[in-house]
């Protein structure tokens, strides 16, 4: 990382130390500064322009609050209005993973690169990672995927080693972890519970292996109270480390990342402003859960101001047990898209999928859902499980202790529900099939 920069490791760790106040005022210069590059992009130049928005209109960090949102839809409905346009100044092109619609299109320049590869650094710092540390990273770093690209670049700007496996193929991983000895590991939860799983199956001691430090994307961890969830315990188990979490997403170039603490993703300052608001679009206070809004700071192929994410999520602030001020991102509580209401409970599909965790012999599952009338829904929930002591009723009942409500059941093999999941070639296998009109 370039030394006097703001995106210098040593001060950003003075600026996470910085009483709240005066940290919020260097805020308002980053955000000054972003939203004179927004007036570079179409969508933003038009919609401040007729409604007077400049940079110097923002008095303080409170007339955040004033501009416009930011939606998918905006992006879906003209994306050519997004995105910076001068290719001599892009470096990469990244693809969101089209799960909730088409694929967006994310350029980057040299200097989004470089805060990639900053907010990646800092995350694995707050997590325990150090100079001289080995990474495992069992992701991707083609196909356009960014992550696998931000996981290595913050590696490897911080005096890491990566080591860049990829996913699948359990028994080549084992060979890396047993020839290589990496101190951390990095992926999608269910893989590194199958790989660990694997290894405990083929005599491998895999809570005494060289991995101390257990960290995981894509898949909800944590429980609203930060408790890990069953898979997370089992993580934990299996692996002997310690699991940090992370959330972020590719339209937004940042991810939150735990500390020691896991008392949430901490907020970086230089990178991210964050608000949570509620169903009519107001600000909610710490603590309270809304919807996840994002103002990426910095970002200059794809800026974007109050994103509504569509997420779930609460704000909490305080100084963190790590030594840190900033605000900190709780674990997302399911999406606006996929909210359910059965039988006059309303719940989201995580809640089905915490649940289920409670079956080690279940396998995969997934979700589809129905209209019947107007303000409720058909849900079937459908689980791979080789097991032929569960049945339909002893999950249904789980459910109902659960989420208060006793939705269809359907058990298949693990072969046959896997494949469902995976059959769209995606990044992710797809847990929520939604056929309501």
């Amino acid at each position: 990382m370039q030394k006097n920069s703001v995106y210098d490791l040593d001060q950003a760790l003075e600026l996470r130390r910085m009483e709240p106040a005066s940290r919020k005022q260097r805020q308002l210069l980053f955000l000054r500064d972003h939203i004179t590059r927004t007036l570079c992009i179409p969508f933003y130049r038009e919609l401040y322009g007729k409604n007077g928005i400049t940079a110097t209109s923002m008095a303080d960090l409170n007339g955040l609050a004033d501009l416009p949102f930011t939606t998918r839809e905006d992006i879906d409905a003209a994306p050519a209005l997004f995105g910076l346009n001068d290719e001599r100044q892009i470096r990469d092109i990244a693809l969101t993973s089209g799960t909730t619609g088409e694929p967006v299109i994310v350029p980057y320049t040299q200097e989004d690169l470089q805060r990639l590869a900053f907010n990646e650094a800092v995350a694995f710092y707050s997590a325990g990672v150090r100079k001289g540390d080995r990474v495992l990273l069992t992701v991707t770093l083609d196909r356009c995927f960014i992550a696998g690209l931000a996981y290595y670049a913050g590696v490897t700007s911080l005096g890491g080693t990566a080591i860049r496996s990829g996913p699948g193929q359990v028994a080549r991983q084992w060979y890396l972890i047993e020839k290589l000895r990496p101190k951390v590991i990095l992926g999608v939860p269910s893989f590194l519970l199958e790989l660990g799983r694997w290894g405990q199956d083929n005599g491998y001691n895999v809570a005494a292996s060289s991995v101390t430090t257990v960290i995981t994307i894509g898949e909800p961890m944590r429980k609203p109270d930060f408790s890990l969830t069953e898979s997370g315990r089992q993580l934990e188990n299996i692996w002997g480390g310690r699991v940090h979490v992370s959330y972020g997403a590719t339209e937004f170039e940042t991810a939150f990342g735990e500390c020691s603490a896991a008392a949430g993703g901490h907020v970086h300052p230089e990178l991210m402003l964050v608000e949570i608001v509620d169903e009519d679009d107001n600000i909610l206070p710490e603590g309270k859960p809304g919807e996840i809004v994002v103002t990426p700071l910095g970002v200059r192929g794809f800026p974007l101001v109050r994103f509504k994410t569509g997420d779930i999520g609460r704000l909490h602030s305080g100084i963190c047990s790590c030594g840190w001020s900033t605000e900190r991102l709780g674990p997302t509580e399911g999406r606006l898209a996929q909210r359910l209401k059965y039988k006059g409970t309303t719940f989201y599909p995580e809640a089905v999928f915490y649940a289920l965790q409670d079956f080690t012999q279940i396998t995969a599952a997934y979700i589809e859902v129905r209209s019947i009338t107007e303000g409720t829904d058909d849900i079937t929930v459908i689980v791979g499980c080789d097991d032929a002591q569960v049945n339909e009723e002893t999950v249904v009942a789980k459910l109902q202790a659960h989420i208060r409500v006793r939705p269809e059941v359907v058990i298949k093999s693990s072969a046959e529900v896997d494949s469902v999941m995976r059959g769209d070639g995606g990044r992710k296998p797809k847990k929520f099939f939604d056929f309501r009109k």
